[in-house]
């Protein structure tokens, strides 16, 4: 980090506290203020014991006019500062059928006999799936089942239109909100974006805002022998979840959830490495591929640490927010030669759940020694990779949904959701929770109704797999359950 990069840092820094002090001012002291400024004008008005009502109405009634006054435009203002609650009512994360399951072993035969691979390729993507953190229950869409493999925009369009609408049909089942109240449509799918658009596959009139997060990989599997692009065959697969949001006030009583803040970080700008770690292109031979660079983890560690220097003062206590402002000035003033190490603050201090982009092992590892958090903080990251793969940008709701299954969820806890894309990106959404969410013994526990008593798994950093009985003869080979090849915790 340079240090015109560095001072614009800490002056971001220094305006988020300011911003966050102010509110605190407003928030929690104004209406201290404005009581004590009452009982004074009260207690100035009661003095004159002898004077008549009609004498004490006429001596202070402008002073009670000037007071009314300054209380209805402080509470105006405090009001217009405010911004406009954002509410999440439910969520559904969406489940594939078991004809969609494919174990380790499976998809790595199924990758040799649709791709036009060489046996060092298949060497190499069946070492990164060994070490990759699946498990042996996750998806794919019917397209790359086929012989030969059948990828073309009717297919793609087949996988999304399942993903989306067996999402939103359970999530508008479950919330009992008919389609026509939705106003605000919002769907993302960064590497499949059709014409008509999926927005406008789903799109409705009136208010409520519906979230729908999906990935295509029907086009996106890739048949080459380029080794930067072989590591997406090993980790993302077929899934999908929908969210409904509200900023109705009455939505308040059966909302799971309160948006308390967003940060969204972009590094594209910043230096050709960033924008370059995760691309779309084509190799040498045509074949089209996301290409990952080994750059990938540095250019994340920095975008996050651009992200929770804002993130920080809007949730952390002003101890841990001292603390790690003291160190960014010491550094900016004295450079390295001060030995002054770099602080992270503590965010177990502020927020009780994680929800971290199953992006891969190396993500999620990564992230747990940077942010010092435990073992049952990175479950439901863990899990979800375990149990679904990457699924781009919906696993962070599948991780939700964990949490809410195992009935970790009560009144008042903070999550915090953390998510990573290319160009290069890294975002933040905190939210709060407005009542403990019951996870009914599974029976509403979505798409991890079937597995989550059997989770969590110990996941070895190494799995070795072990090749499917038929596989040989073409079969599909028995399916696995979610526990598949480890041990429970």
């Amino acid at each position: 980090m340079d240090s015109r990069e560095l001072l614009r840092t800490v002056t971001q820094a220094a305006r988020n506290h300011a911003r966050t002090l102010y509110h605190r001012l407003v928030g929690r002291h104004l209406p201290r203020i404005l009581a004590v400024t009452l009982l004074l004008a009260a207690a100035r008005a009661g003095g004159a014991a002898t004077t008549t009502l009609d004498a004490l109405a006429r001596e202070n009634a402008r002073a009670l006019v000037a007071v009314a006054c300054c209380c209805a435009a402080a509470a105006y203002a405090y009001a217009m500062s405010r911004p406009r609650p954002v509410y999440l009512v439910d969520l559904a994360g969406y489940k594939p059928a078991a004809s969609h399951e494919a174990t380790r072993a499976e998809s790595i035969r199924r990758f040799g006999l649709a791709g036009d691979f060489t046996g060092e390729s298949m060497a190499f993507q069946r070492r990164m799936m060994e070490r990759s953190g699946l498990g042996e229950a996750t998806h794919f869409p019917a397209s790359l089942f086929a012989l030969p493999v059948d990828m073309c925009l009717r297919t793609a369009r087949e996988e999304s239109e399942a993903v989306v609408f067996g999402a939103v049909d359970e999530l508008l089942a479950k919330t009992g909100v008919p389609p026509a109240d939705v106003g605000v449509v919002i769907v993302n799918s960064s590497l499949f974006s059709p014409t008509p658009s999926f927005t406008s596959l789903v799109v409705h009139a009136e208010t409520y805002a519906l979230v729908v997060s999906t990935e295509n990989i029907t086009l996106n599997a890739y048949m080459g022998n380029y080794r930067p692009m072989l590591v997406t065959n090993t980790l993302f697969r077929m899934g999908g979840a929908a969210v409904l949001l509200s900023n109705r006030r009455a939505e308040r009583r059966r909302a799971k959830y309160q948006l308390m803040h967003t940060v969204r970080t972009h590094r594209g700008g910043a230096s050709d490495r960033s924008y370059a770690c995760v691309t779309q292109e084509e190799d040498g031979a045509g074949n089209v591929g996301v290409s990952l660079s080994k750059e990938l983890m540095s250019v994340a560690g920095d975008a996050l640490r651009t992200n929770i220097t804002t993130l920080g003062p809007l949730v952390l206590p002003l101890s841990e927010q001292l603390r790690f402002l003291a160190t960014v000035v010491l550094r900016r003033v004295f450079g390295h030669a001060a030995g002054v190490k770099p602080y992270l603050p503590d965010f177990t201090a502020a927020l009780d759940h994680f929800c971290i982009h199953a992006g891969g092992r190396g993500v999620l590892d990564e992230l747990e020694r940077s942010l010092k958090l435990s073992a049952w903080h990175m479950e439901p990251s863990r899990m979800t990779l375990y149990r679904f793969g990457n699924t781009s940008s919906s696993s962070l709701w599948y991780e939700l949904s964990y949490c809410e299954a195992k009935g970790r969820i009560r009144r008042g806890d903070r999550v915090w959701q953390i998510a990573f894309g290319s160009g290069f990106k890294c975002n933040s959404a905190v939210w709060k929770a407005l009542r403990t969410v019951d996870s009914g013994a599974g029976r509403d526990a979505g798409a991890w109704a079937q597995d989550i008593d059997a989770l969590p798994v110990h996941v070895p950093k190494v799995v070795p797999i072990v090749d499917d009985d038929d596989g040989a003869n073409g079969g599909d080979g028995d399916r696995h359950d979610a526990a598949s090849h480890v041990r429970p915790e």
